[in-house]
């Protein structure tokens, strides 16, 4: 109790905050995690209306798996996160295109990637520190390099996003006629999987895998709460990424607790308004 109470006590403490604002790790992270919020906010809505939250709970896990491989093997992180989400989403793609069939075979796959993760991180032999920031994120550990890596990512997701923005809206609400209209339902949903898996993977590296949901699908049920647009939905949950990522990671620096801390609280904060003004509207 007493460790929460300084907790609380701290976040006030600006000195403190405008002096970490001063050093190049926390400037990496702050500018990484405004990515994140971008590339969260543009890709959000459609993973809300293609009802692939579990999907995207799964390539998080994936992306676990390949980055604990990566941490055994002394590989790069960021890019065994990448690869462990995006084959999870290719095998989430093509396993079945009905949600129960979706459901059932993320299960079974990502009970038997996490078994993976768990097996590499009792395998590692350097500090149990690394490992577990896999869970929880480590936002100040974010490199210049993991920074440019997390900016490609997010103009990839975005420059695609907005050359499928018109079929990939068609499909997501109504696949069947899309395809009888001539759209390439099948590889699109191919497309977006992999989308999900690189979204997926740096949202890992930032908030860890246990509370990916928190930034990929919050803020877009917030703004699905308040809006049906597709366009505004967009431009809602991009804004309410950023509140809680940036505002997120603000808020944490002073206290020393991990940043997924306030991103989670603050995102539902948001999520529990919008909700509240639906119900007025209503």
């Amino acid at each position: 109790m007493d460790r929460l109470l300084e907790i609380a006590g701290s976040i006030a403490d600006t000195e403190v905050t405008a002096h970490l604002l001063r050093q190049d790790f926390v400037l990496y992270g702050l500018v990484a995690i405004a990515l994140l919020g971008l590339l969260a906010g543009a890709i959000g809505p459609f993973i809300v209306m293609r009802q692939m939250s579990f999907s995207v709970h799964g390539a998080s896990e994936l992306a676990l798996t390949g980055a604990a491989a990566a941490l055994l093997f002394g590989l790069n992180l960021g890019l065994g996160a990448i690869l462990g989400s995006v084959v999870a989403a290719l095998i989430f793609g093509l396993m079945g295109s009905r949600a129960s069939q979706r459901d059932s075979s993320i299960g079974v796959v990502m009970a038997f990637g996490l078994g993976m993760a768990v097996l590499f991180i009792h395998l590692y032999p350097g500090r149990s520190g690394t490992s577990f920031s896999l869970l929880t994120g480590q936002i100040v550990g974010v490199s210049e390099n993991g920074m440019i890596q997390m900016a490609v990512v997010a103009a990839i997701i975005c420059v695609t996003l907005i050359a499928l923005y018109r079929p990939l809206v068609f499909s997501s609400a109504d696949p069947e006629v899309a395809e009888a209209r001539g759209v390439p339902v099948r590889a699109i949903n191919l497309i977006f999987a992999v989308l999900v898996g690189l979204a997926a993977a740096q949202a890992v590296q930032v908030v860890g895998a246990l509370l990916v949901l928190s930034l990929l699908i919050t803020p877009a049920a917030a703004a699905a709460a308040v809006t049906s647009s597709p366009g505004r939905a967009i431009a809602l949950t991009i804004l309410f990424a950023q509140i809680a990522a940036v505002g997120g990671m603000l808020l944490s620096l002073a206290p020393g607790v991990p940043v997924s801390v306030f991103v989670t609280t603050i995102s539902f904060v948001i999520y529990l308004a919008c909700r509240a003004v639906a119900a007025v509207r209503r």
